[in-house]
């Protein structure tokens, strides 16, 4: 008997399809159930008040405190300040941190030149560097663009230093027999193979950039939405912290989104 036909059938399957085809109905569904179990268990706490209110007040009570803050607050030069400084020190970290990346996972002198500093210095807590940043860059704006900085460049410098690693051998060596040299070979081979690696860890990171907005903007900030949160937690109004944090939240998902449609765009092959 063929071994082929005892062994069991696999059955296809939508929801549990592995890198297969799968309908927007389906996607949309699930990603509104994933948004809609949490808003529904918000509601149900806070407005049934079995949480005190001032520690978890209504959505409807975050949505108004919203708008004053837009009427009376000035809650968009807060948004512009803080986008500008997350801006600024992700633009810093990607200029040295893809270059470095790419060096690194490229040759093994640069790999052992930088590779012990940047493995050591991020594992380091920035949040532990702010006096020294003070000292170096004083109270401005220059300090708090240093935080986000360092925040993120080691992890864009290792992720696409792993990402060019695991190049295949066999390109290499292809463009090796077609007469390539190794100038040839990193900025016609290398550099093109690793730029969705290099897309995705631009996604990825940004999310921590905004993440150090908050510690950066502890250093004499008089604007920005982490100076929004930390001045608010003063005064127990958690309603405008939420607000805050979802406006944060919000900026990261069109973010996100900006850099799918990007990579779509610029890389329709590396799909």
């Amino acid at each position: 008997m063929n071994n082929s036909l005892s062994k069991p059938y696999l059955p296809p399957s939508t929801f549990w399809s592995i890198r297969q085809g799968f309908p927007s109905w389906l996607k949309l569904l699930l990603t509104a159930i994933a948004l809609i179990i949490p808003l529904t268990i918000w509601s149900f706490l806070s407005y049934n008040e079995l949480v005190n209110p001032q520690f978890l007040p209504t959505p409807t009570a975050v949505l108004l405190a919203g708008i004053e803050m837009f009427k009376s607050e000035d809650l968009i030069t807060d948004i512009a300040a803080s986008s500008g400084r997350v801006l600024a020190g992700f633009l810093v970290a990607a200029i040295v941190g893809i270059p470095l990346g790419i060096l690194m996972g490229t040759f093994h002198s640069m790999e052992s030149l930088f590779g012990s500093i940047v493995g050591v210095v991020r594992y380091m807590p920035i949040a532990a560097f702010m006096p020294l940043i003070v000292l170096w860059a004083g109270l401005g704006e220059i300090s708090k663009i240093l935080i986000i900085f360092l925040g993120i460049v080691f992890y864009n410098a290792i992720m696409i230093a792993d990402a060019v690693k695991f190049i295949p051998n066999d390109m290499l060596n292809a463009a090796y027999t077609l007469g390539a040299n190794r100038r040839n070979l990193l900025f016609r081979v290398i550099l093109p193979a690793a730029i969705p690696s290099i897309i995705d860890t631009l996604r990825v990171n940004v999310a921590g950039a905004w993440n150090f907005l908050v510690i950066s903007e502890l250093i004499a900030a008089q604007n920005g939405l982490g100076f929004k949160i930390i001045y608010s937690q003063r005064f127990l109004s958690t309603d405008k912290v939420l607000f805050c944090i979802l406006i944060i939240g919000i900026i990261g998902l069109l973010l996100d989104s900006s850099f799918k449609l990007l990579y779509r765009l610029a890389l329709p092959w590396a799909e």
